[in-house]
C-alpha cells in the first residue's frame, strides 16, 4: 500500500516519539481528528502501527516488563540512588513522586523525613509515606493500573495540575544521546510532562544500565530536568547531551 504524504510524515513523528494521541498529531499537520483516523486505518491495515483509544503506537512497540519485575532490577543501584534522591530532599519539603520502580526506593528512603508534602499517582508510594512523620500525601484519582498501582488519564492530570511543589522526582526507561528521556508508557509521559511544569525542580533518578538504551516515548526537552541522581557518570554523546542541556548529574 502506497504512504501519502500525510502517512509519511506520522510515521517520521512516530519513529521519534513510539506513540501519539490522534489530538496531537491532528494539530501537528493542521487537518482533523476524523482526517488522522483515516490515515491511521490504512497505516494499521498496512501492519506499520497499532491504533488504541485515542491514539497510535508504532507496530514493533511494546510495553516494559511488569512493575513487580523492574522494582527487582538492579535493586543496589536502586537503593543508593534512592539514598542520594531522598538526601536532596529536606524535611517539610513538597514534592511529586511518579510510578516509577526506581521512584518507589525513593519513596522508601523518604520515610524517616518529616513533614513533607507528597503529591503522587502511585499507591506504592503512598502507603509508603501516609501516616508517616507528620506527612501529608495526596493521592491522584482514576482508575488505578493493575500492574503497577498507577493513576493515569484527565482526573490524575487535572488532580496534579492543582499544586504547586518544590521538586518532581521521576523514574525514566532509557537515557539515550538523540531524545534525551524516554519511556515506554504514553499515559507515563504524559503525567511526567505535567508533574515537570508543575515543580521548581524536576529530578529523574536512574541507574546507569538505562544509558544508550531506547524508549519510544519522550518525557520532554532535557533541558526541563534539573539534575540527574545515577549510579555512574554518564560518558559520550549522553554526557554531552546532558552538559549541553544544563543537566546537574549527581552520583549515589
Amino acid at each position: 500500500m502506497l504512504q501519502t504524504h500525510r502517512e509519511r510524515s506520522i510515521l517520521e513523528h512516530l519513529n521519534v516519539t513510539g506513540a501519539a494521541r490522534i489530538a496531537e498529531l491532528a494539530q501537528r499537520l493542521n487537518v482533523s481528528d476524523e482526517t488522522i483516523r483515516r490515515s491511521l486505518k490504512r497505516l494499521e491495515m498496512a501492519g506499520s502501527v497499532t491504533r488504541v483509544h485515542g491514539g497510535v503506537h508504532l507496530k514493533d512497540w511494546g510495553p516494559e516488563p511488569s512493575f513487580a519485575l523492574r522494582v527487582g532490577l538492579n535493586p543496589a543501584p536502586k537503593r543508593a540512588i534512592a539514598a542520594r534522591a531522598a538526601s536532596l530532599i529536606e524535611n517539610g519539603a513538597s514534592l511529586f513522586l511518579d510510578v516509577g520502580s526506581t521512584t518507589a526506593y525513593v519513596a522508601q528512603a523518604l520515610r524517616e523525613h518529616r513533614e513533607l508534602l507528597v503529591v503522587t499517582n502511585s499507591l506504592s508510594v503512598a502507603q509508603t509515606l501516609a501516616g508517616r512523620g507528620g506527612n501529608r500525601v495526596f493521592m491522584a484519582g482514576g482508575e488505578l493500573r493493575p500492574h503497577d498501582g498507577g493513576a493515569f488519564g484527565a482526573e490524575a492530570l487535572a488532580f496534579v495540575r492543582q499544586f504547586r511543589v518544590r521538586y518532581a522526582i521521576l523514574s525514566a526507561a532509557a537515557l539515550e544521546s538523540r531524545s534525551g528521556f524516554m519511556l515506554h508508557d504514553l499515559l507515563e509521559a504524559e503525567f511526567s510532562r505535567a508533574i515537570i511544569e508543575c515543580a521548581d525542580q524536576a529530578i529523574i533518578a536512574a541507574d546507569a544500565s538505562k544509558f544508550d538504551r531506547s524508549a519510544p516515548i519522550r518525557i520532554g526537552d532535557p533541558e526541563a530536568i534539573s539534575r540527574l541522581v545515577t549510579d555512574q557518570a554518564p560518558t559520550g554523546a549522553l554526557a554531552d547531551l546532558l552538559a549541553d542541556a544544563g543537566v546537574q548529574v549527581t552520583l549515589a
